[in-house]
């Protein structure tokens, strides 16, 4: 009952802020493009809430290299269409949202920007959760005699998860050689799994949409494709480059052309799963909030209703997505080391 009733007061906030934000949209009326693309993608700042007009967010860090070099200065210096030291963010066009600068014929330039955005800073954080929680489980270890008592706190929490992702996912898929891989395969799956969590939760520090962003996933991917092709074995490059089929399918490279391909689509299908079905639940439980505000101009009674029917409907969407943080995350880690495992084949006799 405590843990419905801290889900029902997380989303009414983020409703709360949600209303706010959309009274300031055109005309008074409901901007849906705007609100969720202004939750999902990345920002310079990091939205709370809006307060009697004014928007309350916490300015992060813009470090960028211009045609003067470096430059370094907070985003609230460039909110509302301000410029500052020759730097603006456009409201349109195709650098939207993106800091630039002119140059000497008065074309919008990109300087090389390396500033800490919202998802900058969401993965700051939770890579220093992934590390406290590491260490904190190792501390535990070190001070205690597993074979006298059993784990207790981060310790007990994560013991169990490392065991099943280890034993029945990463031992089963890659083989006898798991042990080389299980540090990068358990790294990525806590990494995963800490920031769909972090994404689900509408407040600071969590909210960002890391995981459903693309270069995140890509990252995640290569990650993956220099684990498979970096350490694999020559019976795994005998069967791209010189497989076991007919000699005539030898001299025409049809299956080498095919296999080489199918290096690349796996980490491709890794990247875009992961992103997709992070992104689109974002998406759906933004959606679901949305009809409040959406319904707050066709009377009290249907916007009630509305409204009641939205947030019922939010608390479950929020807890099915815990699951699906759960599950993505094993997904990936699943499938990456299936495919680090397809390449240490073993030689046949």
């Amino acid at each position: 009952m405590k843990r419905f009733i801290l889900i029902s007061a997380i989303l009414l906030l983020a409703c709360t802020s949600a209303s706010a934000s959309g009274k300031e949209s055109g005309e008074g009326g409901f901007d849906m493009q705007e609100y969720l693309f202004g939750h999902v993608l990345d920002s310079y700042q990091w939205h709370i809430t809006s307060w009697k007009g004014h928007e309350l967010s916490i300015p992060l860090p813009i470090i960028v290299f211009g045609q003067d070099g470096l430059r370094i200065f907070l985003s609230d210096k460039l909110e509302e269409g301000k410029t500052y030291d020759g730097f603006f963010i456009p409201e349109e066009g195709p650098n939207k949202g993106k800091v630039v600068e002119l140059d000497g014929s008065g074309s919008q330039v990109r300087p090389i920007d390396i500033s800490i955005t919202k998802n900058v800073l969401s993965l700051m954080i939770s890579g220093a959760l992934l590390v406290w929680l590491v260490l904190a489980c190792s501390r535990w270890y070190r001070r205690h005699d597993v074979l006298k008592e059993a784990p207790t706190g981060v310790a007990a929490l994560l013991e169990p998860v490392i065991s099943m992702i280890d034993e029945d996912v990463i031992k089963d898929s890659v083989g006898p050689e798991h042990e080389r891989f299980s540090p990068y395969l358990l790294t990525a799956f806590f990494f995963i799994l800490i920031n769909n969590l972090m994404g689900i939760i509408p407040i600071f520090p969590g909210g960002a949409n890391v995981t459903g962003n693309i270069a995140v996933t890509l990252c995640m991917a290569v990650f993956t494709f220099i684990s498979v092709n970096l350490f694999g074995n020559r019976h795994y490059f005998k069967e791209i480059f010189w497989p076991d089929v007919p000699m005539f399918l030898k001299a025409f490279p049809i299956m080498p052309v095919i296999e080489i391909v199918g290096m690349f689509t796996k980490p491709i299908s890794l990247m875009v799963r992961l992103f997709a079905n992070i992104f689109a639940g974002h998406v759906l439980i933004l959606s679901v909030v949305a009809l409040i505000f959406i319904t707050a101009a066709m009377g009290p009674v249907l916007n009630g209703s509305m409204t009641l029917v939205s947030v019922l409907f939010g608390i479950f969407m929020d807890c099915l997505e815990l699951l699906v943080a759960f599950i993505q995350a094993y997904v990936f880690t699943m499938l990456s080391a299936v495919y680090i495992g397809m390449a240490h084949p073993k030689e046949e006799n």
